[in-house]
């Protein structure tokens, strides 16, 4: 995990949320408006969130900030803690929901973690492949003999590369595989200590704005994956559907407002949420509306369906590649990872 977002000013300081490191702790919004938890007919929940507060999670705080969530008769809470902990957390009924990647919910089912995907809020991963552009590298194919850089051999973005080398049939036999910790993995790309990283598409824009002429090769056009989503225990969907229905409602209405309205919740977010992104509104504004709200959220399925709409092929191709990949030792069907948050009662 990363340091927090204080030591992230500069190249990393627009990195994702689900690469922040992150002990679990409570969020301003515990005092941003949320209704009085034990008031007659409200409902408290805690969601857990992979990393760190930062802006890129606004319309969770929008739901917090417009009302939504008190609309719909819930007191939220907010900590925070990486993502493994989380999916742990949630399967043992210690949070009631969580908010980590996609991929760590899925590695974690395949070893008896049990929770259910119950809003499938980024419709894409946030994997890449990062490189200098004078590098020479335009395709999968040119990393042969190249170093490329990971950040752990058991985490997606290995696997993300043994899918990108696949398509140009090599392995990682063919190239310089390195391993470096998440905290320095940026750091060795800039100084030319490696040729490549597979990280965190969102460090492209911090990389350029730090002045680097970098290049981008997205993980997801070769490994279907997930960014962060909702997920809580089977029980919960069980025994409290209705809540489960409320939260994703809450949730949907948040993200419509939040496109409607980037730089009014990249504001809130900075100043409510993560003040030690003051100054920096203008920068992740933009990828909030290029990134998050033009791919993330938003995609031909939910277009159709509405927002967090799980697709279940998707699932089932990144749960059979991780199996490929040996992340899990079997696949499993996605539909019963995978719930349709409108099928449940509100």
């Amino acid at each position: 995990m990363s340091p927090s977002p204080r030591s992230l000013r500069g190249v990393a300081a627009l990195g994702l949320a689900a690469a922040l490191g992150g002990v679990a702790a409570c969020s301003p919004a515990d005092n941003a408006g949320t209704t009085t938890g034990g008031d007659e007919g409200t409902t408290s929940v805690t969601v857990q969130i992979d990393g760190a507060a930062v802006p890129y999670y606004a319309p969770l705080y929008e739901a917090v900030e417009q009302g939504y969530f008190a609309d719909q008769g819930l007191d939220v809470e907010f900590t925070y803690a990486n993502g493994a902990d989380i999916v742990q957390n949630v399967a043992a009924g210690n949070v009631d929901f969580g908010f980590p990647n996609g991929d760590s919910v899925i590695t974690a089912y395949g070893s008896g973690v049990r929770t259910n995907v119950v809003h499938t809020t980024y419709q894409k991963g946030i994997g890449a492949l990062l490189f200098a552009n004078d590098s020479g590298i335009e395709t999968p194919a040119d990393l042969e003999g190249r170093s490329v850089a990971v950040t752990d051999l058991g985490s997606p973005n290995y696997a993300q590369l043994q899918a990108m080398l696949d398509s140009a049939d090599l392995t990682v036999d063919d190239i310089d595989l390195r391993t470096i910790g998440t905290g320095a993995i940026v750091q060795a790309l800039q100084s030319g200590e490696v040729d490549a990283i597979v990280f965190s598409r969102l460090r492209y824009f911090a990389l350029q704005n730090a002045g680097m002429d970098v290049g981008q090769i997205l993980s997801d056009e070769y490994l279907p994956s997930f960014g962060n989503i909702l997920v809580t225990s089977p029980d919960t969907v069980e025994n409290t559907p209705e809540v489960v229905a409320s939260f994703t409602a809450a949730l949907d209405e948040a993200l419509q407002y939040t496109i409607d309205h980037i730089d009014e919740s990249t504001a809130m977010s900075i100043e409510k949420y993560a003040p030690t992104f003051e100054g920096q509104e203008d920068e992740i504004s933009e990828v909030l509306r290029d990134v998050y709200a033009a791919e993330l959220w938003q995609s031909a399925d939910t277009e159709e369906n509405g927002f967090g709409h799980g697709n279940l092929d998707r699932w089932q191709e990144a749960i059979d590649s991780q199996a490929e990949f040996e992340l899990i030792d079997e696949a499993f069907d996605a539909a019963d990872l995978v719930r349709d948050h409108r099928e449940l009662d509100n």
